[in-house]
């Protein structure tokens, strides 16, 4: 873990002790920091002493403790300032409320010499974040993910001199984070989400924008050019820096070098592919070094996942398309051939009421299958362009989609909505989905067939 000078003999408030919470416990007090400790949940308290030296830790909710003289409330990023208590708790105190980004941020100085990539967008990130650091992986250059992705950036070991920290990083990271300048910083995309914690769409491009105003005048940005907003924020970036420091991608100029590339198919990763060029071009690594890379390099679990192939039909968990605008460029990587013939599994907890994003890529579907909360609506907007079955479950909707599959199909689910009707989370939902894959496509016993 990543242990820092800059702690010591500070005072901290840790609020939240999942993986980010444990790592920026176990970082504090290895530092020398004194810690307050607190998680709503009985069972990471009582665990707490599983895995940190309980006598180094003051366990106190900080919200009705004593915050005077602390030097900072770190929270996790799930937790909504605008609705918990302890925003308000902090600033009777005069105490900033961080994340454990921000302290990676104070600590860098004490760190051997390195540089760090940030990246952020509604969809893509961690197909990016990914993609980074397996084309420096390649060109031999020390590196490790962190932030939204991987192992939490406090719980990992210090890359050595040269090494470059690439951070995937939320709003809500990015929202408690206040000093961290990035030697490189992309933004993909903005696309409207978790406007229950921004309220707006441009608040929550604020937010997104943050990144790029922590930076120094010195270093590079990044953007995609899918989007209106993404492209006012280049702008206003463009405007303070010297000229080349601004780059604005969408992988054009790669579009012929794609189909040796299995793993990064479809629009959105022609996209991604660009910013990930663009940003380690600016850290120094060369075209036949990244060239090499995107050739080799195996996708993300969840993310355009080919997890079965038989009778000449191809299965892909997109799980992670939790919204319509990360369905949309899923649905455009499979055009008619020359029939549609894409076989669609949506639905679950909508985070709006249309499928507007999709909708110019209907053409390419053969069949759609709905299931969870938003199953009906979805039925009632595809009915006038597609085959609709409101399977309402995933097995029956991926049974339904293995009868009318034929050879040269792709059956894929890409569900344009959040998981919480029916899974604990989308990789919960994904590997669901390729459970029951498997087992429809498993021999059976008894007959030597299908089961």
């Amino acid at each position: 873990m990543i242990v820092s000078s800059a702690f010591a003999g500070k005072r901290y408030a840790v609020l939240g002790l999942a993986r980010s919470g444990q790592a920026t416990v176990a970082s504090l007090v290895a530092s020398g920091a004194h810690v307050m400790a607190w998680d709503s949940r009985d069972e990471p308290r009582q665990g707490l002493c599983e895995w940190i030296d309980c006598g180094k830790v003051e366990l106190a909710d900080p919200v009705a403790a004593d915050l005077a003289g602390y030097d900072g409330v770190i929270v996790s990023p799930g937790i909504a300032l605008n609705q918990h208590p302890v925003a308000e708790a902090a600033a009777r105190a005069g105490v900033p409320v961080i994340g454990d980004i921000e302290l990676f941020a104070l600590a860098r100085h004490t760190l051997p010499t390195h540089r760090v990539v940030g990246i952020t967008g509604t969809n893509g990130k961690s197909t990016t974040t990914s993609l980074v650091n397996h084309i420096l992986e390649v060109a031999g250059v020390p590196s490790q993910v962190g932030g939204n992705i991987g192992v939490p950036v406090l719980g990992s070991d210090p890359l050595p001199e040269g090494g470059v920290y690439v951070l995937e990083l939320s709003s809500y990271q990015i929202d408690l984070t206040h000093s961290l300048d990035c030697e490189v910083a992309a933004l993909l995309n903005l696309t409207p989400d978790h406007l229950d914690r921004y309220g707006t769409l441009e608040a929550y491009a604020a937010s997104k924008a943050r990144l790029f105003e922590m930076q120094g005048k010195e270093r590079c940005g990044v953007f995609g050019m899918t989007d209106s907003e993404t492209g006012i924020i280049a702008r206003v970036e463009a405007a303070r820096r010297a000229p080349g420091l601004i780059r604005l991608v969408d992988g054009s100029d790669l579009a012929e070098m794609q189909g040796g590339w299995p793993s990064l198919q479809g629009p959105h990763n022609l996209q991604n592919a660009a910013v990930a060029v663009a940003i380690v071009e600016a850290l120094g690594i060369k075209k036949g070094q990244w060239e090499r890379a995107l050739r080799d390099f195996r996708g993300l679990p969840h993310r355009m996942e080919r997890v079965a192939e038989a009778n000449g039909v191809v299965y892909i968990n997109d799980s992670k398309a939790t919204n319509p605008a990360s369905a949309a460029p899923a649905i455009a990587a499979f055009p008619p051939n020359p029939e549609p013939r894409l076989h669609w599994i949506l639905g679950g907890l909508p985070k709006g009421d249309d499928l507007d994003e999709c909708m110019p890529y209907f053409g390419n579907v053969a069949a759609a299958y709905t299931i969870g909360d938003a199953g009906p609506r979805f039925a009632e907007i595809l009915a006038p362009y597609t085959r609709v079955h409101r399977s309402e479950m995933m097995a029956e909707a991926i049974r339904q989609a293995m009868a009318e599959a034929k050879p040269g199909d792709v059956v894929m689910l890409s569900p344009a909505c959040a998981s919480f009707d029916q899974f604990r989370d989308f990789e919960a939902r994904g590997q669901t989905f390729r459970q029951i894959v498997e087992a429809l496509l498993a021999p059976d016993e008894e007959t030597g067939g299908k089961g």
